[in-house]
């Protein structure tokens, strides 16, 4: 396993749910942070836990679908830390109008242009950078939306993901030979506060059954400190008590 401690990881997402357990998961291992989303007072907030626990981070705010604003950061990454050894790609959102029935034309270009085109983005960007280096993890926040289609998620989300599984997987294609590495992290139902964009609203019992952020960030830790010569291409990782198989579960006889 990796020691990480002085290498630097940047978060995308970072304010909130998975991105934010990623960040402090990775703080708490040495790592340096450079924390990236919308809402800037919900990064200043991850990163003054971050610090007070002892570990080191910073915020830069960014809107990923600018793919100019994405440049200029990561030039401004690599001016001031160096290099960029994790991009953690974990921005990303669904809407409550999400089905064929519902959705809009905006609808889709807004979940599009931030679950797709921003994780494009960052990693077109943080790519050069990792070819410089000869090495670099790069982790794509995805779901299990993108490895089976469900009316839960709606067609943009999942268009999305099974696209930015694609993208993963050709991102390993292109660049293993320069010592980079790409994960696609496909969680099933997360207790984050993109559920709050459900059409149906889910219970707190069903929450507290659900992956946890925590979970998805020891997951990322788990990933950052794998050797490098190791590329974990894909993960599938749900609850226990998966809502998507207990009806199914249930019809068979005891």
């Amino acid at each position: 396993m990796q020691n990480l401690k002085g290498q630097v990881a940047w978060v995308t997402g970072a304010g909130t749910g998975i991105g934010e357990a990623a960040a402090i998961a990775l703080a708490a291992a040495g790592m340096k942070l450079v924390l990236s989303g919308r809402r800037e007072s919900e990064l200043n907030r991850v990163a003054t836990q971050i610090r007070q626990a002892g570990g080191e981070a910073r915020v830069a705010p960014l809107d990923v679908t600018q793919a100019s604003a994405v440049d200029a950061l990561v030039q401004d990454i690599v001016n001031q830390e160096g290099r960029i050894d994790v991009a953690i790609n974990s921005a990303g959102l669904n809407i409550p109008k999400r089905n064929w029935n519902q959705l809009s034309r905006e609808g889709w270009d807004q979940v599009i242009r931030i679950d797709l085109d921003g994780a494009f983005y960052c990693c077109h960007a943080v790519l050069p950078v990792m070819r410089r280096q000869q090495g670099g993890l790069i982790i794509n926040v995805s779901s299990m939306a993108g490895k089976r289609v469900s009316p839960m998620t709606g067609p943009a989300y999942s268009a999305a993901k099974f696209g930015l599984n694609a993208m993963t997987d050709s991102i390993n294609v292109e660049n293993c030979i320069h010592g980079i590495r790409a994960t696609a992290v496909c969680p099933g139902e997360v207790a984050t506060p993109i559920l709050e964009k459900r059409p149906v609203p889910v219970s707190q019992e069903d929450r507290a059954r659900m992956l946890q952020p925590d979970d998805l960030g020891e997951l990322m830790l788990f990933l950052a400190r794998m050797p490098k010569h190791v590329c974990i291409n894909e993960i599938l990782i749900t609850p226990t008590w998966n809502r998507g198989l207990v009806g199914a579960a249930a019809a068979i006889p005891q």
